[in-house]
């Protein structure tokens, strides 16, 4: 895990606002449901970090219990799992995936080919009965991104040497590699003012 640095929370929503609008027009929209998960992560842990994962970390996330949208199997159990064990799941039965799960299946599709995007992270699970049972309380422990990073698993979109952008809640363990100084709560990702 590289670590860009600290970063305001309201930076955080910023950016997550900027690529998951509430009102964006698709089946199934769950972003109101993805910023309130932020927001309780920050009511509970109060720090961001900007971070740039590798792939096997990106694979070991924890997931919270997730019913494939109301379809017919639990891409998730209660007690959690991982990205990479997501993605073997529907890599083992995909025609089930489609069949059983369609809106999670047409989720994935859409993240197969879309632009990467940061994924957001806490540290300790956050007070959401999805989160109830999970067997693992610490680590990076997914807020918002199950379907786009069990998407680029699937279509190998996670690269050996490449980096994924996440903001994670809380103090992630300390890592060797330090970045640049992170950028101004103020500022865009690209550096430039906010409109």
């Amino acid at each position: 895990m590289r670590i860009i640095g600290t970063v305001a929370f309201s930076y955080v929503r910023a950016v997550y606002r900027g690529d998951h609008p509430l009102d964006r027009e698709h089946r199934s929209n769950t972003n109101g449901d993805g910023e309130r998960a932020l927001e309780m992560a920050d009511e509970m842990l109060g720090t961001w970090v900007r971070v740039l994962l590798t792939r096997e970390e990106v694979l070991g996330i924890t997931l919270p219990w997730h019913l494939s949208e109301g379809g017919g199997f639990a891409l998730v159990p209660k007690t959690g799992t991982t990205v990479g064990e997501a993605a073997e799941l529907v890599r083992s039965d995909p025609e089930a995936m489609e069949r059983e799960n369609p809106v999670c299946a047409e989720k994935l599709d859409l993240f197969r080919r879309s632009p990467h995007s940061p994924i957001y992270l806490s540290t300790s699970p956050i007070p959401h009965p999805d989160y109830a049972d999970l067997r693992v309380r610490s680590g990076l422990i997914h807020l918002d991104g199950l379907h786009r990073s069990v998407a680029w698993a699937l279509s190998d979109r996670l690269a050996p040497g490449e980096r994924t952008e996440a903001f994670v809640a809380g103090v992630p363990e300390s890592s060797s590699e330090q970045g640049p100084p992170p950028p101004r709560p103020d500022t865009d990702r690209t550096g430039g003012p906010r409109p």
